[in-house]
């Protein structure tokens, strides 16, 4: 099967057409060109989120992708986060960091979210054309999350900096990035650590209301959370409560425009927003796959994958398989039984998800409410050079 390179720069605009063309050879396929197994069905992308012989501990196989570029700290940073662990050590970690997204927490955000909103909208262009991901997708999660850590204000243009060249290293498979990307985030985890442990040690000897002074009373309360795996978290954090959310509300607001009737139906009943952030999970997912490694031989559907081989869930080509979803390429926020899976599945499914739903909703209602003129700015929406991160450079419209 001739295929463009998997998961380059040719599949950015669209990656659907080939996520097709590999479903249509099988729900899960063997692809030498990226020496894994790929997992594009619905079923067999589900089974495999939850299936405890595929492993999240990538650490073996990382670490042998990045042979050669003395990056060692990098892959160990990325493998011990909350994401990249099996139970019990998923299981302990995600308990730590659980409570700040309950959904009483998040509740208890939505009038500050709101507040965030209507004061970066206040400072938009007023000349009738505006960056959507400038002037909100953007600052609005690093916002949110920046204030959840206990982030100054000040500070928070160097932690997007940071969180930008350091979200590379969540782009998929760290063996297929380019050397010079790999090392300006290794750069940036670097100021970024330097900067945590002088926050860390800020926060022991005046503990504030924040998240970060949350895991630090954890760990030293007998959660026995490292000061590694506290460093880890909360560049976890950073990446997961800020690339992925100003993806999906700049991914959102760029396929509203292109269907204006469904935008039209959204404007005209706020009550329909909530499935319309659903539909444009499934329809363009800000989180395109997750990878994992055969602990054993595991049968995924129906397919034998060897022990120590490496497995792609793609999410995004789940969420276009037709056996699940009638029609799946056309964008229809009435769509019936939208299960996606944006969010993954099993025991690491997104802490973050009502988090990011919340500033979905409340920045697309707002820009609703604000300019009833919605329209696409001149010019085709160009994608970040981040494929697993799938999300817009910019977003011009017109108000």
């Amino acid at each position: 099967m001739a295929l463009p390179e998997l998961f380059g720069t040719e599949m950015l605009a669209d990656p659907y057409p080939v996520y097709r063309r590999l479903r249509e050879s099988g729900p899960v396929v063997h692809v030498p060109q990226v020496d894994a197994w790929v997992a594009t069905g619905y079923d067999a992308v589900s089974a495999g989120l939850r299936d405890p012989a595929l492993s999240s501990d990538r650490y073996p196989r990382v670490r042998q992708r990045l042979a050669g570029k003395s990056l060692d700290h990098l892959a160990t940073d990325r493998v011990r986060s909350l994401i990249n662990r099996d139970a019990p050590d998923h299981t302990r970690l995600r308990a730590l960091v659980s409570k700040a997204f309950t959904p009483k927490a998040i509740t208890a955000l939505a009038g500050r979210v709101r507040g965030i909103v209507d004061w970066l909208l206040d400072a938009a262009p007023a000349a009738g054309v505006m960056d959507v991901v400038e002037s909100l997708a953007c600052p609005l999660p690093v916002i949110v999350i920046a204030e959840m850590l206990g982030v100054p204000a000040a500070d928070r243009d160097r932690f997007k900096q940071w969180s930008n060249e350091v979200s590379v290293v969540f782009a998929g498979d760290l063996g297929l990035l380019g050397e010079a990307s790999v090392r300006r985030a290794a750069a940036a985890r670097e100021e970024l650590v330097e900067y945590l442990a002088a926050a860390v040690a800020e926060r022991r000897r005046s503990p504030r209301d924040d998240l970060l002074t949350a895991l630090i009373a954890a760990e030293e309360g007998g959660g026995r959370l490292t000061e590694e795996e506290l460093y880890s978290t909360a560049v976890l954090l950073m990446i997961a409560g800020n690339e992925t959310t100003t993806n999906l509300i700049g991914n959102g607001i760029n396929v509203l425009l292109r269907h204006p009737e469904q935008l039209e139906r959204v404007r005209a009943d706020p009550g329909s927003i909530p499935r319309a952030i659903e539909e444009i999970l499934r329809f363009d997912s800000p989180v395109q796959l997750t990878t994992r490694l055969a602990k054993r031989d595991v049968d995924l559907a129906g397919v034998r994958i060897p022990a120590g081989d490496w497995v792609y869930l793609v999410l995004g080509a789940a969420n276009r398989d037709p056996d699940q979803f009638p029609d799946p390429d056309r964008f229809d926020i009435e769509r019936l039984s939208n299960k996606h899976v944006s969010f993954g599945g099993g025991p690491h499914f997104c802490l973050g998800a009502p988090l990011a739903r919340l500033e979905a909703l409340v920045a697309i209602r707002s820009l609703c409410e604000r300019y009833p003129r919605l329209r696409p700015g001149a010019g085709l929406p160009e994608y970040r050079n981040n494929f697993n991160l799938r999300g817009l450079k910019s977003l011009p419209v017109r108000c």
